[in-house]
This record gives structure tokens, C-alpha cells and sequence, in this order.
């Protein structure tokens, strides 16, 4: 991760938030997948590559607007996106919309590719209805095994996303470059930071609904010390209807 610090004074990290990026291409076919079975619904390209969808990027305006809502003293001293391109152009998304409404203090983005979503390897972008078709014994492992701890040939368990994102809140929370840090991830980013923030002997998430365009936050805890409490999560409020 970039630094940022600039010889400035140490900040103990004061708040943590994790928003989700906007609905993607992927997700609307994957949402079509489920809803006709059709195992001959996959994705085209990378995962990395994936784009908001048009809904998506209405999401991440709203999300530049509920930034710009943020107190002077509110809004983040650091931005950091996954490297991946949903990701990056809800950020950019949101920065446009917060400056049209008259934020004009934002920091610029970093990137890490610690917050990259997680990888599935031979089943990159294939949804559900083509995982039981192409490859029967690999939902059958999963099924098994259950999500937290399945790992896809070549890809990632969810246990293991949790990892390379503790040793990023490690570092961020050590590096003390601003009080309050936004990320701009994926679900399984919010997930894990969930299970890292909420400390020593915290039960293996189970289904843990992430919604596109949400906001999830922790602070200090008001008592002392550097322990973050969870604020809320998954937040949807700025979306409004629809």
C-alpha cells in the first residue's frame, strides 16, 4: 500500500469503512442465471475486468452523494480500492457525483490488491447452473464443505481472503496515515473484515448478505483504547427506493 503519511504525525485509526462496489455486469447475469438455470449463462473476460452495469453506476452516483453529506471532520483521509475494475469505477463514480454537490476535498484513491475479490480459479465466472453442469464434483465439494472453507481449484476459500485482508487492517491500523480510511472492495472484502475486526474467538460467518452499493463502518470504541466496533453493516439507506 502507498504511503501516504507525508511526515506527518501518527492518527490512530478512528473509523473504518467498507463500501461494496455498485452492481455489476457479472451480477445481473449471475442473478439471470439463478432465476432461468440456464448452465450456459457465464461471463466473458476476467473477473478483474468486470464493469458496473448501467443500475451500478446510478448506485455509486448515490454513494458520491451520501460522501458529500459526510461532515468536513466525517469524511475519509484515505481511499483505498481493489484493483479490480468495478471496483475502481464505483470510486470514481462517487468522487464525480460528491464534487458535483460541492465536496471538493477528497483524497485520491490508492490501490491494493489485498482487496481484490476473491479468486475461483476454474470456476471464474461461472455461475451456479454451469458450476453443477461443468464441473458436478466441485459443487458437490462445496456443498460439502461449505463457503467459508471451500477452495475452488486455483482460487481462494473465503478463509483464505481473510487473510490477506488481516495483514492489510494490520497495516493500516500500524501505518496510522488517517483516522478514518474508506475502501471500495467486494462482498467477501466486507465479510472478512467483519470476522477480523470482531477479534480473538469470532465463529466462522455463516450466509452473510453483502448488498451491491452498501455501506458497512466501524469505530473506535468511544471508551478507549483501539478496539473497532462494528456501527453497521451492509447499509443500504442512501440508495433509497429501488
Amino acid at each position: 500500500m502507498a504511503d501516504r503519511s507525508h511526515g506527518s504525525s501518527r492518527a490512530p485509526l478512528a473509523r473504518l469503512t467498507v463500501v461494496r462496489h455498485g452492481q455489476s455486469t457479472a451480477n445481473v447475469l449471475w442473478a439471470r442465471a439463478l432465476e432461468t438455470g440456464d448452465p450456459e449463462l457465464v461471463g466473458e473476460g476476467t473477473d478483474a475486468q468486470v464493469r458496473l452495469s448501467r443500475i451500478g453506476v446510478e448506485q455509486a452516483r448515490a454513494l458520491g452523494r451520501w460522501l458529500a453529506g459526510l461532515r468536513g471532520d466525517e469524511r475519509p483521509g484515505l481511499v483505498v480500492c481493489s484493483t479490480y475494475a468495478r471496483a475502481a469505477e464505483t470510486w470514481d463514480v462517487m468522487a464525480d457525483s460528491a464534487r458535483e454537490v460541492g465536496c471538493t476535498s477528497l483524497p485520491g484513491a490508492v490501490v491494493d490488491e489485498r482487496l481484490r475479490d476473491r479468486e475461483m480459479g476454474v470456476l471464474e465466472l461461472l455461475p451456479p447452473p454451469a458450476v453443477r453442469t461443468r464441473a458436478p464434483e466441485e459443487a458437490a465439494r462445496r456443498a460439502r464443505l461449505g463457503e467459508w472453507f471451500y477452495r475452488p481449484p486455483g482460487g481462494e476459500s473465503l478463509a483464505d481472503v481473510a487473510l490477506r485482508v488481516r495483514d492489510f487492517l494490520t497495516e493500516v491500523r500500524a501505518a496510522g496515515t488517517a483516522e478514518h480510511v474508506l475502501l471500495v472492495a467486494h462482498d467477501s472484502v466486507v465479510i472478512a473484515a467483519r470476522h477480523v475486526l470482531a477479534g480473538i474467538g469470532d465463529p466462522v460467518p455463516g450466509d452473510v448478505p453483502v448488498p451491491n452499493a452498501s455501506v458497512s463502518s466501524w469505530e473506535r470504541d468511544p471508551g478507549g483504547g483501539t478496539w473497532l466496533r462494528l456501527v453497521e453493516f451492509g447499509s443500504v439507506r442512501h440508495l433509497g427506493e429501488g
